[in-house]
């Protein structure tokens, strides 16, 4: 991923987050916190929420839909272990916040997000920003990208009540698959780590995201 298009805007709001909202949680991969360094998350924000960029909370972006915390997002991709050469699947690409830390921490990153809106709005301000390694596809997440799989790890930025089943074949041997399991209210956070045939599941922090829609999600559509 290219340098920051704006760099130095806001920077010392994002080292105050990552110490504040970080470090001091417990969470120290330094990947993962340079890289929620450099990601600019006011440019993934609406304008009217831009002042709140750098909070320690979700933020709505349009058609019912959040951009995560920071918290989750670095927790997320710490526990999804991602290793500079590996190609990532994300799945709720959203506005394309979490995606631009993704491409930071792997190779090649293909978001899928099912809102058209949402996934050209994520496109633009990726380009923008450099962000040539990660490529953003409208469509149904639940079914993954078969047609780039398997993938090394595989993050789910939505809620779920299991895991699609596409997602668990499109994983890599050793790839991580982590995804919020739970009720539409509450979740938590779950790896899966493919060994072979087997999964092995770990489950980690409670959390709250939005349902994940789609044929393997929460039964409703994307209007």
């Amino acid at each position: 991923m290219a340098p920051e298009a704006d760099a130095g805007n806001r920077r010392a709001e994002r080292l105050r987050m990552v110490e504040l909202q970080l470090r001091r949680r417990g969470l120290c991969d330094e990947r993962v916190l340079s890289a929620l360094e450099a990601v600019p998350r006011h440019r993934f924000v609406p304008p009217a929420m831009a002042a709140s960029a750098y909070e320690d909370r979700a933020l709505p972006i349009g058609g019912g839909q959040t951009i995560s915390q920071p918290y989750m997002v670095a927790r997320t991709c710490e526990l999804a272990g991602i290793r500079p050469g590996d190609r990532v699947l994300e799945v709720g690409g959203g506005s394309g916040y979490q995606a631009a830390v993704l491409g930071r921490l792997a190779r090649e990153v293909i978001s899928i997000e099912l809102r058209r809106e949402l996934a050209e709005g994520a496109r633009s301000v990726l380009s923008q920003l450099g962000a040539d390694n990660v490529h953003i596809v409208c469509a149904d997440g639940t079914a993954g990208y078969a047609a780039a799989a398997p993938f090394d790890a595989i993050v789910v930025a939505a809620a779920a009540p299991a895991p699609p089943a596409a997602l668990k074949e499109q994983l890599a041997e050793g790839g991580r698959l982590v995804i919020p399991l739970g009720s539409s209210m509450m979740q938590v956070l779950t790896v899966f780590e493919r060994h072979g045939a087997a999964l092995r599941r770990q489950q980690h922090d409670g959390c709250v995201f939005v349902p994940l829609r789609g044929a393997g999600g929460w039964t409703g559509s994307a209007d």
